[in-house]
């Protein structure tokens, strides 16, 4: 139907999920001439329970790892009829299935060159399965298969670089964004959309259940992300950094309180000094920090 919203309402996402704003943010500004392949997570469960489903173009689930080989299949099938040039190519999942399980596939198309946007809901977990650690989940997270305790801070590993995991492949887009800003994730997919070649987004989506924070607070969590510098937003165009967000920083620990999967380290402050130290580095890294 013309003007229908392209991911429709009624689906059983919870009360203030991240995901499902930016999934809608993403296929909306894609637009009604795409094609989408999933990878098995919060969004294919939420979004497409049998018989129905929220979305409104041509949707594809196979398995938890392999929308980057899904996607390859379509667009080469696109290339055979003689439609590529006027059809988007979509793979997504979240950061789990690709930062993790799906690195493989999505290298894979990256190294191919396929036409194909790659979309990364990042909500640092696999909060589908029970809010189990993934490669894409911060420093000294609490999260069942990290958690803190009398000998542990949470999680010990930091946060996988996929972005840059991209980037090395040489493709000629990848960027940051957030739920939390949503006319930057508009216009970044759009952007993505209008280059030739393999493009990969990676879109930082609080959730409720696994974050533990109100569920009314998914804009104001997602937002002091980027504010304090632990989620920088950026764009690089061919290798080169093009663009990104500046910020007047604001300390980790407004972040931090905000939700209960780092309530264990408040009353820590050498690890809270810790991950001070990543927003820094990330502040002087993409030269974030907004001068007076």
């Amino acid at each position: 139907m013309e003007n229908s919203p392209l991911f429709k309402s009624g689906h059983t996402a919870c009360a203030g999920c991240g995901q499902a704003i930016a999934a809608r943010l993403v296929v909306e500004a894609a637009g009604v001439n795409t094609i989408i392949a999933n990878n098995t997570g919060c969004l294919e469960v939420f979004s497409t329970k049998y018989p129905e489903t929220a979305w409104g173009v041509p949707w594809i689930h196979s398995l938890f790892e392999n929308a980057a080989a899904v996607a390859s299949g379509i667009e080469a099938a696109l290339i055979y009829l003689g439609k590529k040039d006027t059809i988007n190519v979509i793979a997504q999942g979240g950061d789990g299935s690709t930062g993790d399980i799906g690195l493989q596939a999505l290298s894979g198309m990256l190294e191919r060159g396929h036409d194909i946007l790659y979309v990364c809901y990042d909500n640092e977990a696999y909060m589908n399965t029970g809010i189990q650690r993934s490669g894409l989940t911060p420093f000294d997270t609490n999260t069942t298969t990290s958690p803190s305790g009398a000998r542990s801070s949470g999680n010990i590993r930091p946060k996988k670089p996929v972005p840059e995991i991209c980037l090395a492949h040489g493709i000629p887009y990848v960027a940051c964004a957030s739920a939390g800003f949503p006319q930057d994730l508009t216009r970044k997919v759009k952007k993505a959309i209008s280059i030739k070649g393999p493009k990969y987004i990676q879109v930082h989506v609080p959730c409720p259940l696994g974050w533990r924070h109100e569920t009314n607070q998914m804009l104001t969590v997602a937002k002091l992300a980027v504010e304090t510098g632990l989620y920088p937003l950026f764009e690089y165009e061919n290798g080169v950094l093009a663009n990104r967000k500046q910020i007047v920083p604001k300390p980790v620990q407004e972040y931090l309180k905000s939700q209960g999967r780092f309530k264990h380290l408040l009353n820590n402050p050498e690890e809270i000094k810790k991950i001070q130290e990543i927003a820094d580095n990330n502040i002087k890294k993409y030269n974030l920090k907004l001068e007076a």
